[in-house]
């Protein structure tokens, strides 16, 4: 596996960051970018002239990741030339939010299955279920193949998020690329590190990723009383108090975000399913720990890469780290550069979703609020 990297910045253009070239032999370049830059047709067209017979796969965020770099505004591209991977790619539309499983189920459904090692996914952000969406794709895919990925975010605008594979980015977009081949050996980890708070609160009424009420009363209302002074600025500030959540059956949590709020309905719309019966509970940030769940998260990540040093890592943090580390955010990224070592090709971006497993060989879940990481590596 050969990799290099380029970043793009208004002020100084496109400028590389590792060293190359792979060039015409790329035939993956993973493109990470401010929403506003990207729908640059022109710079996608110089990614194309760059690497024109590799796949073009990316999405917009909320922060691009680029080595212990942590940038705004800018694209970063990671071409990757591979000696003896098959890629397979496709995207497809979401027009509803409650399609979320059935297009998960059709992506699923028209991935080649033989050979396939790893599936990553790039999501819309904001117009999906995520829960709904890994579980229409793990339904139709090998018990052994694990999912990665993320939603693509809009920094704090929180407006429409972009995706694509093979195309100029578009919104409602979700994209995936199998992986394929016994040489790939795929690593991945994912853990939060912020405090509950408060007390358990029974989900009493919801519908998917919508939230009406805790115990019996009106869940935003119930939501603003906890933030206080910062309850002004939602759905933004609610990154800084995330839900955890936990069902009857087991205790093992998931956390959820907020992606936007309705006043009328007084419900607060998550990432990822809330469903009824389960427990809720508020949690805050504890930069320490946030920046250890990130290393963890790398740990966690050899471990089912057999503890080699990977070549390439793709990091996807949650934009609400991003807003609470804020000026020791490259922190987390740098934790991971200690535990993966210096000769891995960091890449990735802040996510409005993280999509990874709890564990090997556990199912892939949607998570709000952790470090993901992903690595690969070709023997």
């Amino acid at each position: 596996m050969k990799i290099e990297q380029r970043i793009w910045m208004r002020k100084s253009g496109w400028a590389p960051s590792t060293s190359g070239p792979v060039g015409q032999r790329a035939q993956l370049v993973f493109v990470f970018g401010a929403k506003q830059v990207l729908k640059d047709e022109m710079l996608f067209q110089e990614i194309k002239e760059v690497y024109p017979v590799a796949n073009i796969f990316g999405c917009s965020t909320a922060g691009e990741i680029c080595g212990v770099r942590v940038l705004d505004n800018s694209i970063v591209t990671t071409a990757v030339e591979f000696e003896h991977t098959k890629l397979y790619g496709r995207q497809i539309r979401l027009d509803e939010m409650d399609k979320s499983y059935q297009v998960g189920r059709n992506l699923a459904e028209s991935i080649p299955k033989e050979g396939l090692v790893h599936l990553f996914v790039l999501s819309d952000g904001l117009n999906v279920n995520g829960s709904a969406l890994v579980e229409g794709l793990t339904s139709h895919l090998p018990g052994h193949v694990a999912i990665t990925g993320g939603l693509a975010g809009d920094g704090s605008n929180f407006e429409d998020t972009l995706v694509f594979w093979n195309s100029v980015p578009q919104k409602d977009t979700i994209a995936v690329l199998g992986l394929y081949g016994d040489r790939l050996k795929v690593g991945y980890g994912s853990l939060g590190g912020w405090d509950p708070f408060g007390t358990d609160r029974l989900i009493t009424r919801s519908s998917g990723n919508v939230l009406y009420e805790m115990d019996g009363r009106s869940a935003l209302d119930l939501y603003k009383r906890y933030l206080g002074e910062y309850a002004q600025g939602l759905p933004a500030t609610g990154l800084f108090f995330p839900l955890s959540i936990r069902t009857k059956e087991s205790d093992t949590r998931v956390v959820r975000t907020i992606m936007s709020v309705n006043e009328k309905e007084q419900s607060l719309t998550f990432a990822g399913d809330v469903p009824e019966g389960a427990y809720a509970r508020l949690m805050k940030a504890n930069f320490d720990r946030l920046i250890d769940g990130a290393t963890g998260a790398a740990r966690n990540s050899l471990k089912d890469a057999h503890a080699v040093s990977p070549e390439l890592a793709i990091l996807i943090s949650c934009f609400g780290r991003k807003m609470v580390l804020k000026q020791r955010v490259e922190e987390e990224v740098e934790g991971v550069r200690e535990v993966l070592g210096p000769g891995t090709v960091l890449t990735g971006f802040y996510s409005y979703g993280e999509i990874c497993p709890f564990a090997s060989g556990e199912k892939s879940e949607l998570h709000n609020q952790t470090m993901t990481v992903t690595t690969f590596r070709e023997e």
